[in-house]
């Protein structure tokens, strides 16, 4: 491959993703465009070989041909977790609708598009914005006439994840965890699978039209993953499982914190659908990939920071408590 064009490749999967790719005797001599809004947030990837950082508005159509122009490969990871409805429907569905366009303007042919488990066979049966922003995203690529694979991973962890290490981080200021959605199901993936099976898919071209799971090893409720990530960091609190209604108070409480929030009514809804692999689709078995356990890799990743003992902090600060 020439010329590979990440979009997010400068968050937690890309950065992963880089990395490996980089490093693969099938990209050599090849360049690995990183479109960033700043040029800052990816200084951790100039020192890659290959690696281009380009500051680009990737909302910009004209800004996203300039990036494309000349590309082999497009692989779009930009998601999030949190948000109102117009903010999943900006990034989930329009930045795909935008990429595409350009993607079919500038004859890139091929994509990987990274989804998520859960995602429906249509919008209307998705029961949160998360979900159904993700499906329409995924029509999009299908109805696109370009050459696509689509990666489907369940909640992913490794050392610069914002789950496990959040729970983690939570139990080493609370006494308890009252926690909503205990019993929702999750089959967690560890981030160098995940970048692994987007390599395979880059130099695989039998991947084209294919949709795959990426999950784990093992499935686990929530208050399973919250139990370990306490062990695993040193601060084992227990877990309360709290009614929905309790759940959604909570999470408005949890959504005036200072940063990103741990959890949101939206999510919520989005783990009424099993976080797990179907066995419908092929998984990571089928590019070869045997999937690390969680037991094997979060114990050494799992760090015992302050960083909620900060924000808690500093909305005491702001509470003026």
């Amino acid at each position: 491959m020439k010329r590979i064009v990440v979009l997010g490749g400068s968050g937690f999967v890309g950065s992963s993703l880089c990395e490996q790719l980089a490093a693969h005797p099938g990209f050599a001599g090849g360049s690995l465009v990183v479109p960033t809004r700043r040029r800052s947030q990816a200084r951790h990837l100039l020192t890659l070989p290959g690696v281009h950082v380009q500051e680009c508005l990737v909302h910009d159509e004209a800004a996203l041909a300039s990036v494309l122009r000349g590309a082999d490969v497009v692989i779009n990871l930009i998601a999030i977790l949190h948000g109102s409805a117009r903010e999943f429907e900006q990034v989930h569905v329009e930045l795909p609708r935008k990429l595409a366009t350009v993607c079919q303007r500038e004859q890139v042919r091929r994509v990987i598009h990274v989804s998520a488990l859960g995602v429906p066979a249509t919008p209307e049966q998705a029961p949160s914005h998360y979900l159904q922003s993700k499906a329409r995203g995924e029509q999009i690529w299908r109805q696109s006439g370009l050459d696509v694979t689509l990666l489907r991973p369940s909640v992913i962890f490794g050392a610069r994840d914002r789950f496990l290490n959040l729970f983690a981080e939570l139990q080493s200021v609370l006494p308890v965890v009252a926690l909503a959605g205990a019993d929702a199901r999750f089959q967690p993936v560890w981030v160098e699978d995940v970048a692994r099976a987007i390599v395979r898919c880059v130099l695989d071209p039998r991947t084209i039209g294919q949709t795959i799971e990426c999950a784990g090893p093992q499935v686990y409720t929530l208050a399973e993953l919250v139990r370990l990530a306490g062990r695993c960091s040193g601060h084992a609190r227990p877990v309360v499982p709290v009614p929905e209604a309790v759940g959604r108070l909570q999470a408005l409480m949890l959504s005036i914190l200072p940063g990103e929030p741990l959890m949101s009514g939206d999510n919520l809804d989005s783990m009424k659908v099993p976080n797990v692999a179907t066995g419908s689709v092929p998984g990571l078995a089928s590019l070869g990939i045997e999937p690390a356990s969680l037991e094997a890799i979060g114990p050494t990743y799992l760090r015992r920071g302050q960083g909620w003992a900060e924000r808690l902090n500093a909305w005491r600060a702001q509470a003026g408590r």
